[in-house]
């Protein structure tokens, strides 16, 4: 019987796919293990959405094949790269790796991963033979309710993938190239899993994709062009969606992760707003709110038009938490560009935020364009912008003290509150006997930066260790 480790890279979407090659290995009789030095087989499956994501994943695979004839089992290890660095650059990998790697496969061979592992142990690899590549064109791929996948999250949360791909144009971004056109799931194979995952004691529903707000939209027959904001008059297949995900019997969140804020409708803030199983929380990168910036950017949205958008969404939907993520240092940025940034994220208080130092990657427009920003010049807009985020941040987290929240409790002593997404936001601080993945109302008590600390409601403290003690 085979042994393979995976090591899993990058986002949440690659964890799905991660997850579907685990289902597969474990449907073909194959077991994955941890501990790559005594696997069969490694599988990388690699990120490439940014030059540091990039290394990551170049520093693992040199990492997996240094290890490799400590013992004899490792001799006769084989290391397959997966994901999104080898669908993007499997060929120029095949030559630089070219003894490291026996073989790269693409996104559309997740479900093939089984049989390509037998393979590669069924014919020895011939001396000085090229890796093999198991790439065809662009992907297609979108996985439905009943493939087969093992989850890696812990029991009380999990993704759903709900579409693949993206049509937008911007002009920083890679992940077209890579993912392919935006195609999504029906909404009956969505409920499907999502019911599942609930009967199997799943908490906490994260949707995903490349833009979760354009889920159902490629399949309108006359749609609107894609290049400009959705009427807001018009519904989306998202709005269903969440209706009959609100519907499922049972105690659980549904998170909306990776919202572009062209495709926003009144009609999805009114269907969040009276839907109590879906977290006051969104995910809605802006990338930046200067209109320079964002023609540049080709980000479809204009400033005046976000700026009424959250406005229209905090409006409706009291209590939502927003989060979003800007990029600094994108080609042509001015301190004029910057200067509006700041006093939009001072004016708009974000109750998460992240900043990404803009990265020039090769095949995307923004790489070739002229007035590139020195990277000291990023890294200084960088701590600037963050700087004033942690600020907004521990003021915002002011405001938690006293106030009761349900809370998800997601390891002991941390849990999280609806405004904080997995991995990715802050962390509720609880007593250590608290039962790991029950939702649980605590009562908060003080706050560090995007941290909070809480009891459970009703609960006195006797000495401020009892509230920090799992610190």
């Amino acid at each position: 019987m085979l042994k393979v480790s995976l090591i899993s890279l990058g986002c949440a979407k690659n964890l799905v796919d991660s997850e579907i090659m685990v289902g597969h290995l474990h449907q073909a009789g194959m077991t994955v293990i941890p501990d790559a030095e005594k696997a069969d087989v490694v599988i990388v499956n690699t990120c490439s959405f940014i030059d540091s994501s990039k290394e990551e994943s170049i520093g693992h695979i040199l990492e997996v094949h240094q290890t490799r004839g400590m013992t004899k089992r490792r001799k006769e290890q084989k290391l397959i790269v997966a994901g999104c660095m080898s669908q993007r650059f499997s060929k120029d990998l095949s030559a630089s790796l070219h003894d490291e790697v026996d073989a790269f496969i693409g996104l559309d061979q997740v479900t093939q991963v089984a049989p390509i592992i037998e393979g590669l142990f069924a014919k020895e690899r011939e001396k000085n033979a090229a890796p093999l590549l198991f790439i065809e064109g662009k992907s297609t791929y979108i996985p439905d309710y009943d493939t087969p996948r093992f989850r890696l999250t812990p029991k009380h949360f999990a993704y759903i993938k709900i579409a693949e791909g993206c049509n937008h144009p911007c002009t920083f971004c890679i992940i077209p190239q890579i993912r392919g056109r935006h195609r999504s799931r029906t909404i009956e194979s969505v409920v499907a899993e999502a019911r599942q995952l609930v009967k199997e004691g799943v908490r906490e529903l994260n949707l995903i994709s490349q833009d979760t707000t354009f889920f159902g939209m490629d399949t309108w027959e006359q749609r609107p062009n894609p290049r400009t904001p959705v009427d807001s008059s018009r519904g989306s297949a998202l709005t269903t969606l969440l209706r009959e995900l609100n519907a499922i019997e049972g105690d659980f969140w549904i998170r909306l992760l990776y919202t572009h804020p062209a495709h926003w409708s009144d009609e999805l803030i009114k269907t969040i707003a009276e839907c109590p199983k879906v977290a006051r929380y969104i995910d809605i990168p802006l990338q930046h709110i200067s209109d320079h910036m964002l023609g540049l950017m080709q980000r479809e949205t204009s400033s005046a038009y976000i700026r009424d958008l959250l406005q229209r969404i905090r409006a409706g939907i009291p209590g939502i938490a927003i989060r979003t993520t800007f990029i600094v240092g994108f080609p042509g940025e001015t301190e004029a560009d910057v200067d509006e940034l700041c006093e939009f994220i001072r004016e708009t208080k974000f109750e998460r935020l992240g900043v990404f130092r803009y990265s020039q990657e090769e095949g995307t427009r923004g790489a070739k364009m002229e007035n590139q920003i020195a990277p000291k010049v990023k890294e200084a807009r960088w701590h600037r912008v963050m700087k004033l985020q942690k600020e907004i941040a521990a003021a915002v987290s002011k405001t938690f003290t006293g106030r009761t929240l349900r809370a998800l409790i997601e390891e002991p002593g941390v849990a999280r509150g609806e405004a904080d997404a997995p991995d990715i936001d802050g962390r509720i601080y609880v007593p250590l006997t608290l039962p790991v993945g029950a939702f649980v109302d605590v009562k908060i008590t003080g706050y560090e930066d995007y941290d909070l600390l809480a009891l459970p409601a009703g609960q006195k403290p006797t000495t401020r260790k009892t509230a920090k003690q799992a610190q």
